[in-house]
């Protein structure tokens, strides 16, 4: 992407103006969008004109407008992003305020307006424009009848080439041979993608992945093609040292993952790009696995960590920052500039990338930290742990009880009650959603305000009798009287 033009006021306000190139750069654009900002691009509407004699005849304009955003789309297949909005400039073709929608597309310019540019999308305007960002690393992955053709970036994973072939078993006689027809006819379609899309100039690095053999079987079958057709793949035989073979558990784009946590693969991205996400993550992950209280993932665990001065490197997806909630996205980047402002570290992980896709598994943000912190579950614990006063006894006061708060619907069974000299055995579920809903008339409400050793009854807290399942006191029988009136009988011998 180059840079065009970029005017910043001091209160962070301003316009740059960008000429994308590539797709890469279009996701770079779609993170830099957020409801309200303004956009001014060209675009082409189609204007019916009336003629002297009443015909009407249409024609297609190219005008320049400018609309404030209210939707965003990526579509990462045709590599453009769609906005819709209201028109805020004048045109003789276009009302102002009437809602229009502008395709922003490579090699064409436009002028972004925000009230505010914030460091993270100064950075990410950076980090677009730097000539050197750029794929290095292309990949692989493949089974037999099944290949995918992928480009790495330190952003984002771009599928260039799907390949699907029926391959059929291999039998004995003729079968054979029909198998290895059908399998060089698939591996003669995986050398033409590369050739397609892989730009030799700047990948520095040929990933070969597959489950099996099938890796052995087409690298056998591209070397042998090389000595034949010398003149047309020149260029493969120029770069052979870049391709490297690695397992994968599939052909599909899920195995990339760990095939770019292979040990034997790590060496040979040491100077790429995309090396640098898949480290920050294992790292996180090493750390979780040797000492975990180091290691910490969830919004709030971050944010309190933050707090006391104890992140090293923060683990952050750009996903949270399309947010459509100023204020959440403010959050996030409050948090950015706050780590960098304590000496840490910041990796913003792309939602697109395989490494950003795990961080969103784990909340979308994580981080590593510089001392350990023992309490953080203690304190969750206790944010979780309320108090549930019990009903009043005959001394008039209230047995001690407490209950988790993890949803509205949680129970606490086997607590024995105590009123008057009869024990009530409260096997049944306490809803405690329902304890302060009940009605006044259900609860037990024998104060006297002549009786002052007594506390007064507090409403909201007393829980509900008929939840007990006693909807009186004279319903209460004494279990021992109960006893001698109907002796036990005895158990039968089996």
């Amino acid at each position: 992407m180059r840079l065009i033009r970029k005017f910043i006021e001091k209160d962070g306000s301003g316009s740059i103006t960008l000429h994308p190139e590539e797709a890469e750069d279009m996701w770079h654009i779609y993170n830099l969008l957020a409801i309200g900002d303004q956009v001014r691009a060209t675009t082409v509407r189609r204007v019916q004109k009336e003629t002297s004699t009443g015909a009407t005849d249409s024609d297609r304009v190219r005008i320049s407008l400018t609309i404030v955003v209210e939707k965003v789309d990526f579509d990462p297949q045709s590599n453009n992003v769609r906005l819709s909005g209201k028109n805020t400039s004048e045109s003789k073709y276009v009302k102002m305020g009437s809602y229009h929608t502008l395709t922003l597309e490579p090699n064409k310019d436009f002028t972004l307006v925000k009230a505010f540019w914030d460091s993270v999308a100064l950075e990410r305007v950076k980090a677009a424009v730097d000539p050197t960002e750029r794929a290095d690393v292309a990949a692989i992955i493949m089974t037999e009848g099944l290949a995918n053709v992928c480009l790495i970036t330190s952003e984002m994973t771009l599928v260039r080439a799907r390949i699907e072939v029926p391959v059929p078993r291999k039998r004995r006689g003729t079968g054979a041979d029909s198998h290895q027809k059908t399998l060089e006819k698939f591996f003669e379609q995986i050398l033409q993608a590369i050739l397609r899309h892989v730009n030799f100039k700047i990948i520095k690095c040929i990933i070969v992945a597959s489950p099996g053999f099938t890796r052995d079987q087409f690298l056998e079958y591209l070397w042998n093609e090389t000595q034949k057709r010398t003149d047309e793949l020149k260029t493969l035989i120029e770069n052979r040292n870049k391709f490297v073979k690695a397992h994968s558990s599939s052909g599909h784009k899920h195995s990339l993952k760990e095939v770019l946590n292979d040990p034997e693969v790590i060496p040979k991205l040491a100077d790429t790009k995309a090396l640098g996400e898949v480290k920050a993550l294992q790292d996180f992950y090493d750390m979780l696995r040797n000492d975990a209280d180091r290691a910490v993932y969830g919004v709030r665990h971050v944010l309190t960590c933050n707090e006391r001065l104890a992140i090293d490197t923060l683990l952050i997806s750009d996903a949270l920052f399309r947010s459509q909630n100023i204020a959440t996205r403010k959050r996030y980047v409050t948090l950015v500039e706050s780590v960098r402002q304590n000496g840490g570290h910041v990796r913003i992980f792309s939602s697109l990338h395989v490494s950003g896709e795990q961080l969103g598994q784990l909340g979308g943000v994580a981080a590593i930290l510089r001392f350990p912190i023992l309490d953080l579950d203690d304190d969750e614990e206790e944010e979780e742990e309320v108090a549930v006063p019990l009903p009043l006894d005959s001394a008039g006061t209230e047995t001690e009880a407490t209950t988790s708060s993890s949803s509205a619907g949680s129970t606490k069974k086997g607590t024995t009650h105590t009123t008057g000299a009869t024990k009530v055995k409260s096997s049944e579920i306490v809803k405690e959603g329902n304890a302060n809903e009940a009605n006044d008339d259900h609860y037990v409400d024998d104060y006297d305000e002549d009786d002052a050793d007594l506390p007064p009854p507090n409403r909201n807290h007393e829980l509900n009798i008929a939840e007990l399942g006693l909807e009186d006191d004279d319903d209460v029988i004494d279990e021992e009287e109960e006893k001698k009136e109907k002796p036990e009988k005895p158990e039968k011998q089996k």
